[in-house]
């Protein structure tokens, strides 16, 4: 299951939200040359990757924010830059602009320091915007917990749209962090486990404050945990493409809102 979109639409223009978009996947068509040849990509990201051993002797400190911009492959970028325009509007709603970039960054060093603290002699760099978006899916599952997520579901020859309350998407992909992290898996599949769950969590954490300034529970209250506006609605729409073992059928546009 793929989510690809939610049902809560914000009222201002996500222009934070829009930069950094545009920024990873520029920063990605500039090195993205670089893929040919695997020992200079390799030394590229070796210079600007996280790497805990560098970390440990004292060097590569200005990595614990390139390596947030940085990618390893195609749909290493396309995951995360999905998960953040999802979500990155709403939190950015929530925080105003520069606060919102700022909290950003911070979950992304959040992210990394608690993968370093996994493994501080790693020779392993580390890349990618997964624990800074982490920290925008921590944030959201404390503002919005029941605001429903369209999740995409594929099963051979079965496709369906789902709407799913956010607390359940995003718990349930932090808990796969969490046991990705105890079971040891990242130097098995080269996936930053801890980071994820360490910038979910400085993101719910570093919500917190505003949660409570803006009334805590009683905000839950007001909107019983769903957003404080009238949520998106999505059509149907008629399409000349048939459907599986039919003559005619009705095809859900999934970007219409």
């Amino acid at each position: 299951m793929i989510p690809i979109r939610d049902h809560n639409p914000s009222d201002k223009r996500p222009y934070v939200t829009w930069a950094l978009l545009a920024a990873n996947v520029v920063i990605f068509a500039l090195y993205l040359p670089l893929f040919s040849d695997d020992f200079a990509l390799m030394h590229f990201f070796y210079d600007w990757g996280m790497l805990p051993a560098r970390l440990s002797a004292g060097q590569g400190y200005e990595t614990l924010i390139s390596h947030q911009f940085l990618h390893g492959d195609l749909f290493h970028l396309g995951a995360n830059m999905l998960f953040l325009w999802i979500f990155g509007d709403n939190m950015e709603e929530v925080w105003g602009h520069w606060k919102f970039l700022g909290f950003y960054l911070l979950c992304g060093l959040a992210a990394a320091g608690l993968q370093y603290a996994t493994e501080p002699g790693s020779t392993i760099p580390m890349v990618g915007a997964s624990g800074a978006i982490a920290g925008v899916l921590g944030g959201y599952f404390l503002f919005y917990p029941r605001a429903r997520v369209d999740m995409f579901l594929f099963l051979i020859v079965i496709f369906r749209i789902i709407p799913v309350p956010a607390w359940l998407v995003l718990g349930s992909w932090f808990v796969l962090q969490l046991l990705g992290g105890i079971g040891g898996a990242i130097e098995g599949d080269g996936v930053a486990y801890w980071a994820h769950a360490g910038g979910f969590v400085a993101g719910v954490l570093f919500c917190l404050p505003l949660w409570l300034r803006l009334g805590g529970r009683s905000f839950w209250e007001k909107c019983h945990g769903t957003p404080p506006h009238e949520e998106a609605r999505y059509r149907f729409v008629k399409t000349s493409v048939p459907a599986a073992g039919k003559k005619k059928g009705v095809r859900f546009n999934p970007w219409r809102r």
